[in-house]
């Protein structure tokens, strides 16, 4: 295969033996060569070559999302979306003109509604206001935390509740303080009551979406997603599947590295699939689990009491011998632990657990580590963990969050700049579709700690540098999955996986002006994508 030439470019390549160099040469995706673009003509520049002229822009290394669920960004394409709706009267006129073309018995699903960006100041929809909305078919809509839930009467008919009817452990269907009749909400597990009920969606549509969801995470800049799926997808096999067909079949580069929910552990064993099971772009990960909850519904467990919720602390998703024994089981497997841990308790108590197990040879990740506490920095910056952080959390749950966490812990909030500076090794992702998977406005979120029209952020001291925000999605993705030896820099012999943008992030002079840059190619494999 011939060479490809990359040049006339402000190739950042982080690795710290060549900071910044003017072009690389590739040759069967990896890169073979790096330097001055007179040093690769002259080495390099024989007949038969491929030059790209990078036209002065500035490259990073291809950008990783090291948290998200693509399929919730199919979904989002295929159901109703809630994402951004700003008061209760457009959610539900929005899912009033959908039920309009669904003939009655047809669930209505919709994702990503946030009561929190409510500016009228309503509450969540009431059952009744759901009913009078769609009164011929059932609903079913995710808030964009994914631990809490609306349903209409519909839905509660077609799944045979009754007030007796037993919920699963650490749900809750809510009732009406004054009616005692369920109010439309429901929380966490409580959600498999209906989701039983809720017909799957094709092969086809499912890949199709995908494909689709696929195009647009590329288009932003990004040549690999960790994303768990296997849960709203169909399963272990299917969703491995799903993924193979959608990348090949549409000839997409994106490297994906797949997290598998634990209920499919003995799935993976009898199918003989394992961490690291997969090709270059397509890969098996981590085995993920819950510790808690989110802090919009006081769910994730917390040390210290709520500050708008007295004496209560927050759920614990799994009771410690149980998760004790679940970790064992994983690393019976020889397999690494990926567990979404919000609360500073849920953090103690996966450490604690980690503590008494022998480590993987992979890295466990701990998800959103939303919450610290000092004396718990030190054991989580150990090597063999990593934590998955999402920056854009801290814009999103401002300034609500304050009232509910209370002023004293506001410090230990979205700390990333103390995880860094304890030697906590971090990765940065979206968990699209909670926040948008476009890394530039994760990026905005690292290094102003504020949304684009605010003019100051939150916990100021806690903004991190547009180089280690960077670093979060390049060096860090990698690291997270064991493959710092194959991506994460520009260095020779790994994979020619780049991002080029219309601005030198590292020399503009105000942050905001990343919301004026576009990417301008994704390069994976030393291919242009189609973008």
């Amino acid at each position: 295969m011939s060479n490809t030439i990359f040049t006339n470019g402000s190739i950042y390549t982080l690795d710290e033996n060549s900071l910044v160099v003017e072009a690389l040469v590739v040759r069967d995706g990896k890169i073979i060569d790096i330097g001055s673009h007179v040093d690769m003509m002259l080495q390099w520049g024989r007949p038969g070559k491929k030059i790209v002229d990078l036209q002065g822009k500035m490259v990073t290394p291809g950008l990783i999302d090291s948290h998200m669920h693509l399929s919730g960004v199919a979904f989002n394409l295929l159901d109703v979306d809630l994402v951004g709706v700003t008061s209760k009267s457009e959610m539900l006129h929005i899912i009033k003109e959908r039920a309009r073309t669904v003939p009655e018995g047809k669930w209505v699903i919709g994702m990503g509604w946030d009561e929190n960006l409510f500016t009228d100041g309503s509450s969540i929809p009431t059952i009744q206001e759901l009913d009078e909305a769609a009164p011929h078919c059932p609903i079913y809509l995710k808030r964009i935390c994914h631990h809490a839930f609306l349903v209409n009467s519909k839905a509660l008919e077609v799944c045979h509740y009754h007030p007796s009817m037993e919920v699963p452990k650490g749900g809750q269907i809510v009732l009406d303080p004054t009616s005692g009749a369920p109010s439309g909400l429901v929380l966490e597990s409580a959600s498999k009551l209906f989701t039983d009920h809720i017909p799957d969606k094709s092969y086809n549509e499912l890949k199709e979406g995908l494909a689709q969801a696929m195009k647009l995470v590329v288009k932003k800049g990004l040549t690999g997603v960790h994303t768990n799926d296997p849960l709203y997808i169909g399963g272990l096999e299917q969703t491995y599947q799903l993924y193979n067909d959608a990348l090949h079949q549409h000839n997409i580069g994106l490297r994906c590295n797949l997290l598998i929910d634990h209920v499919f552990l003995n799935d993976m064993k009898e199918r003989g699939m394992y961490t690291g099971f997969g090709n270059e772009r397509l890969r098996i990960g981590a085995i993920k689990m819950f510790a808690d909850g989110a802090f919009g519904r006081r769910t994730a467990l917390l040390s210290e009491p709520y500050e708008d919720a007295p004496g209560y602390y927050g759920e614990a998703m799994q009771d410690p011998a149980v998760l004790y024994e679940s970790f064992k089981e994983i690393r019976t497997y020889g397999m690494p632990i990926a567990i979404h841990t919000i609360g500073d308790q849920a953090l103690e108590q996966v450490l604690d657990t980690l503590d008494q197990l022998p480590k993987s040879k992979y890295r466990d990740r701990i998800i959103h580590v939303s919450l610290i506490r000092e004396d718990l920095l030190e054991r989580l910056a150990d090597p063999s963990r990593v934590a998955d952080i999402q920056p854009r959390f801290v814009v999103s749950d401002y300034p609500w969050i304050t009232n509910r966490i209370g002023g004293n812990r506001e410090k230990n909030l979205y700390a990333w700049k103390t995880l860094l500076s304890s030697g906590v090794n971090c990765a940065g992702g979206s968990d699209a579709p909670v926040e948008p998977f476009d890394p530039l406005l994760s990026l905005h979120a690292s290094v102003t700690r504020r949304l684009p029209e605010q003019s100051r952020g939150w916990n100021e001291k806690e903004r991190i540098s547009m180089k280690e925000a960077v670093r979060l999605y390049t060096i860090g993705g990698a690291y997270a999955t064991n493959e710092e030896h194959v991506k994460g820099t520009l260095s020779r012999g790994k994979f020619a996986d780049m991002t080029v943008f219309s601005q030198d992030l590292f020399t503009m002079e105000h942050p905001d002006e990343l919301l004026a840059t576009n990417v301008e190619m994704t390069i994976i494999n030393g291919e242009i994508q189609e973008i």
